[in-house]
């Protein structure tokens, strides 16, 4: 089923079609969200969140993206909602700690993503504990061009940038990561 097609279709409420567009895109979603919340769990449940919103708002999709681009953006705004949340809760958490009326929010575990290899997990983990470091914009851009492998004409269309802005968030992202990772493992030694 072609794009257009497939999008007239979910427009019509077909059920098939909902699934055949679920089929195709739901480990993309899982991935980019994964890549984003870095939890198992919870990316599964916002994965399904993006899928309950393109339902919800397949209606009033224009076309003025690929459908593909339009789904990145649907699951990188939920990924960081669903992070502010998280980050929001821990903050509640600590400062009640701190006054006495609850206990302190534990630090998570180090994340491991289920498509790395057994031996490399532990360099992954670092590595995604300092991607959390990076600032928003490069670390989205720096997991669509690394862990989703998207050229960077498609990331710029995700994230309405130009592919200039998007070479200079992976260039600061690269740069940043370097320095955390100097510093991650210089205190090691």
């Amino acid at each position: 089923m072609n794009e257009k097609d497939l999008i007239l279709s979910l427009q019509k409420g077909d059920q098939a079609a909902f699934k055949h567009l679920v089929g195709t895109w739901q480990n993309m979603v899982f991935n980019t969200v994964l890549g984003i919340v870095q939890d198992t769990q919870e990316a599964e449940d916002v994965a399904q969140e993006v899928f309950i919103q393109v339902f919800q708002s397949v209606g009033s999709f224009r076309g003025e993206a690929k459908l593909s681009t339009w789904l990145y953006r649907i699951a990188l705004t939920k990924a960081l909602d669903a992070e502010r949340k998280k980050k929001s809760k821990k903050r509640v958490a600590n400062l009640k700690s701190w006054i006495g009326l609850g206990e302190k929010e534990e630090e998570a575990v180090h994340f491991h993503h289920p498509g790395v290899q057994l031996d490399q997990k532990e360099q992954a983990a670092i590595l995604f504990e300092a991607m959390q470091k990076l600032p928003e914009n490069q670390r989205i851009a720096f997991v669509l061009i690394k862990t989703e492998g998207l050229r960077y004409d498609e990331v710029a269309d995700i994230m309405n940038l130009t592919i200039k802005s998007v070479e200079a968030l992976m260039h600061r992202a690269k740069e940043n990561l370097r320095k955390y990772l100097r510093n991650y493992y210089s205190d090691q030694t």
